[in-house]
């Protein structure tokens, strides 16, 4: 949880951990810790999801008294007040991304090391990416609403205009190939997938294809191998030509920045209709990346019409999805409450 990889350093034994989560205790790697660096101190505080909307604003908070002495602080939403913690020197992000972090005065005023857990999410992220595209290409829901109801499926014309087909040839675009999109694309080649990847910057040679953060081992795509072709740029028109390629699979994995918002909206849902794909789409990243409203738009016209065949969403806007609002009830829509990154390997992984 706080590796030499994730830190940047080793621990020493005068360090003083605070760990903020909202799962139990660790207390076997805590012990192994304290083993390991004898003297160190590791305290753990749990953190309420309850109510979601507090927590989802990072106002789940640690009382202020936790951080008098503390020297790393591993957390995934909340940051103290920088008086609070003195003698705080790195705070580590549960997360990949930060930009829910990125107003805090830790990160915006100090020199205090802030790192993330990038590179520990593939695994368990492309197993959700891939696991619902193959559960919507051979209709899983369909199969077990009927299982619910007692009916044999021998009515093949039940599959017009949505046909079960296996992944063997059909294209998924990558926007964009990093760590998380790099496994995803790893394990789409492995079922036949043609791999196309997006990434900000031009990677026109081997050693600029490399991925040179931390991986975890037996996955990933380290020497950029699996796709057959790489596309780039951080302008709409370089983004319109990839979305023309014309795709069974768009996945999105990119950070939440002020470019990337409301990246997917009207203008490229009606691309996406040009291409007469109809393509399943994938949102790994943030909810803002996707306009929900055209997004719902489209999956409610339908293939026949141009629209999604369907959709995966770790992350949706606003979040948390309000109870009454429409998109829980979009056709063939799921919607998982970023969930996709979490599982107790992960969380020890972290």
């Amino acid at each position: 949880m706080v590796t030499k990889e994730v830190l940047g350093r080793e621990l020493t034994s005068t360090d003083n951990v605070l760990i903020a989560a909202t799962w139990d205790e660790p207390t076997e790697w805590i012990s192994r810790i304290k083993k390991e660096h004898p003297g160190i101190v590791v305290n753990y505080f749990l953190i309420t999801l309850e109510p979601i909307e507090v927590y989802m604003k990072g106002g789940s908070h640690v009382p202020d008294e936790y951080f008098k002495d503390v020297t790393i602080f591993v957390t995934m939403q909340y940051l103290p007040p920088p008086k609070v913690a003195p003698k705080l020197e790195i705070c580590t992000i549960l997360s990949a991304g930060i930009n829910h972090i990125a107003n805090t005065p830790i990160y915006r005023d100090t020199d205090i090391t802030i790192t993330t857990s990038n590179g520990v999410h593939g695994p368990q992220i492309s197993e959700w990416v891939i696991g619902h595209i193959l559960a919507h290409t051979h209709r899983f829901r369909l199969f077990d609403q009927w299982q619910k109801e007692h009916r044999w499926a021998n009515n093949w014309g039940s599959f017009t205009g949505n046909p079960i087909r296996d992944l063997v040839t059909q294209k998924i675009g990558i926007f964009s190939y990093g760590s998380i999109g790099r496994q995803v694309g790893r394990v789409a080649h492995a079922l036949g997938m043609e791999v196309h990847a997006y990434t900000a910057h031009p990677k026109p040679t081997r050693e600029s294809r490399r991925d040179n953060g931390y991986i975890v081992p037996g996955t990933g795509d380290k020497e950029g191998e699996f796709p057959v072709k790489w596309w780039s740029g951080t302008g709409k028109a370089s983004f319109h030509e990839f979305l023309r390629e014309g795709f069974d699979v768009l996945v999105f994995s990119v950070p939440l920045t002020d470019d990337t918002k409301g990246l997917m909206g009207k203008e490229e849902f009606e691309i996406l209709k040009e291409t007469r794909k109809s393509p399943f789409l994938v949102n790994i990243s943030r909810g803002p990346i996707v306009v929900t409203e055209e997004l719902e738009k489209s999956l409610r016209e339908g293939v026949e019409n141009g629209g999604l065949r369907g959709a995966a969403l770790d992350v949706v806007d606003p979040e948390p999805l309000p109870k009454e609002h429409t998109l829980w009830d979009a056709p063939n829509v799921v919607s998982r409450s970023s969930r996709g990154s979490f599982t107790i390997i992960s969380v020890h992984r972290s």
